[in-house]
């Protein structure tokens, strides 16, 4: 398993989003690729400055998503942009394409030199916003041996937000987490149903209880309710550092920094 995508630190690691802005060819694609640059570098100075743990680069801004096959003006982009945030960020850094591309940001991952990518659809079809999305951990982990990048961590979405599982309902969420680790996740994401909705506790401790790999959430949490994901062994969060709370506004550093100190007080009590 990679065993550099979570740095060592006494307590949950912290991954914090950066939203890309919209690329090139997507219906909100405003800014030139200049401009996109420096809205990311700006956003990856602060993360830095405030000490995360590591960062995940996101295509979030380019709704509607498609699925699963993005063009390669995508593709190229983010990976102009992951080695912009490698330059500015001392720690590990991952990435996801939205949606379901998970091919596309395993080369980005390798080319640039990231730690890890997100993916979903790994184990289990389902119905997500874009449409069915097939399970896909065959055909991408044949991909990351084909292009050597057995170092780049697959940290899987299971029962992922966003999507209808009624097609799968037969299924535990505990389950779902065992057939991810059986087909080679090297973590697994819980999260809450949509992007910002708190994740339930007890879902974490039935994956816990299940599987034996590193066990992230993946959406919902705040400075109010960090205490109640104190044993995951880390958390992505992104909306909770916008201005307001909301995914699409600017980083607020003042979000950033009382989310920071709280979790440094979990930690030191820990």
């Amino acid at each position: 398993m990679p065993a550099t995508f979570l740095p060592d630190v006494p307590g949950p690691a912290l991954i914090a989003m950066l939203h890309v802005p919209a690329l090139p060819g997507t219906p909100r694609h405003r800014l030139a690729m200049d401009g996109i640059l420096a809205q990311v570098t700006r956003e990856a100075e602060i993360y830095a400055e405030a000490g995360v743990d590591a960062v995940m680069l996101e295509n979030m801004h380019d709704v509607p998503y498609l699925r699963t096959a993005v063009g390669p003006e995508i593709t190229a982009s983010m990976a102009v942009v992951a080695e912009r945030v490698v330059d500015v960020v001392s720690r590990p850094v991952g990435i996801q394409i939205l949606a379901g591309a998970n091919e596309p940001a395993l080369a980005v991952a390798a080319t640039a030199g990231l730690q890890f990518v997100r993916v979903e659809g790994f184990v289990f079809g389902h119905v997500a916003d874009e449409g069915w999305l097939d399970a896909c951990a065959g055909e991408l982990l044949r991909y990351r041996r084909r292009i050597g990048a057995e170092n780049v961590a697959v940290l899987a979405d299971i029962k992922k937000k966003h999507s209808a599982h009624a097609v799968t309902a037969d299924v535990s969420l505990a389950e779902t987490a065992r057939a991810a680790v059986f087909a080679g996740a090297d973590g697994v994401i819980v999260t809450g149903a949509a992007t910002g909705e708190v994740t339930d506790p007890a879902d974490l401790d039935q994956v816990r209880s299940a599987c034996d790999r590193p066990l992230l959430v993946g959406s919902g949490v705040t400075v109010d309710n960090l205490s109640a994901f104190a044993a995951a062994d880390a958390l992505i969060v992104g909306s909770h550092f916008k201005e307001g709370g909301r995914w699409d506004n600017p980083l607020d550093p003042d979000r950033l920094a009382a989310f920071m100190a709280r979790l440094e007080e979990l930690r030191t009590a820990g």
